[in-house]
C-alpha cells in the first residue's frame, strides 16, 4: 500500500541537506558580492597577508618534513627490493605537483585559516557586531566573507607552488644525503604532465574558495557566547577538512575524465 508523503516527512528528509543548502546560498551571495566589486581592496590585501604570509612557516615545516618522510620510506622500500633509484625523483615530483602539495596544504590551511575565520566571525556574531553591520545597511557577506574568499583562493595557489618547492628541496636532500641519489634526478620533469599541473592548481584554487565559505558559514551561525564560538570553530575545521578530501576525490575524477 502506497502511503502519501506528509509535510513532516518531507521536512525530515530535507533536514540533513539544510546546512549544504545554506552553504550554497552563502556561496551564491559571495560570488555576487565579488562580481559587484564593491569590497575594499585593502581588506582583501590584509586577508592575503593573514592567510598567505602567516602560513608560510606552517607550510614549510609540514611539507618539508612530509617530503623527507615520503622519500625516505619509498627509497627504503626500493633499496630492499630493487636498488634502482632512477625513477624516484621524477615520480616524487609528479605526485608532489598533482596530489601531495595541494591536498596537504589544503588540509593545513583548513585547520589554521578555517579556525581563525570561524572564531573571528563567530566572535563578531555573539557580540552583535554583525547585527550592527546590518543595521548600518552593510552586507556582512560583502564585508566579511568576500575578501577572505578572494584572498584564500589566490593565496592557496601561491602556497601550493611554494609547497612544491619546499617538498622537492627536502626530498632531494634526503635522497642525496641518505641514499646517494643524484640531485638532478629530482629535477627531472619527464613524468610531469599537463594533467598533473592542471590538477594541482585546480585543486588548490577550489580548496581556497571552499575553506572560507565553510568557515564563514560556521562563524555566522555561531550563538551562545564563547561556548558557541568554540563549537563553530570546531565545526569549521572538521567540515573544511572533510570538504578538502571530498573535493580531492571529485576533482581527480573530473581531471581524469577530461584528459
Amino acid at each position: 500500500m502506497n502511503h502519501p508523503v506528509t509535510a513532516a516527512g518531507v521536512t525530515r528528509w530535507w533536514r540533513p541537506l539544510t546546512p549544504f543548502v545554506r552553504l550554497l546560498a552563502l556561496a551564491r551571495d559571495t560570488v555576487v558580492a565579488v562580481a559587484r566589486g564593491r569590497g575594499s581592496p585593502g581588506a582583501t590585501l590584509a586577508q592575503m597577508y593573514a592567510i598567505g604570509n602567516r602560513s608560510v612557516l606552517f607550510i614549510t615545516v609540514t611539507i618539508g618534513f612530509l617530503g623527507m618522510i615520503l622519500v625516505y620510506q619509498v627509497a627504503t622500500q626500493v633499496q630492499a627490493i630493487l636498488p634502482d633509484f632512477s625513477m624516484i625523483g621524477p615520480a616524487f615530483l609528479e605526485v608532489l605537483i598533482k596530489e601531495f602539495a595541494p591536498t596537504i596544504s589544503g588540509l593545513m590551511i583548513a585547520t589554521r585559516v578555517g579556525s581563525g575565520i570561524a572564531a573571528e566571525i563567530g566572535s563578531m556574531v555573539v557580540t552583535e557586531q554583525v547585527d550592527a553591520l546590518r543595521m548600518s545597511n552593510a552586507d556582512p557577506v560583502e564585508y566579511l566573507i568576500a575578501p577572505r574568499f578572494v584572498a584564500c583562493g589566490l593565496m592557496m595557489v601561491c602556497l601550493t607552488i611554494y609547497a612544491v618547492l619546499v617538498g622537492e628541496t627536502t626530498g632531494m636532500l634526503t635522497g642525496w644525503l641518505g641514499f646517494g641519489i643524484h640531485p638532478m634526478t629530482f629535477l627531472s620533469t619527464r613524468m610531469v604532465s599537463t594533467e598533473g599541473i592542471v590538477s594541482g592548481l585546480l585543486k588548490a584554487f577550489c580548496y581556497g574558495l571552499t575553506i572560507p565559505l565553510i568557515a564563514g558559514q560556521a562563524g555566522l551561525e555561531a550563538s551562545g557566547g564563547s561556548e558557541g564560538v568554540g563549537h563553530a570553530t570546531t565545526r569549521a575545521v572538521v567540515n573544511a577538512s572533510f570538504a578538502v578530501v571530498v573535493l580531492d576525490f571529485l576533482l581527480s575524477g573530473l581531471i581524469f575524465a577530461i584528459f
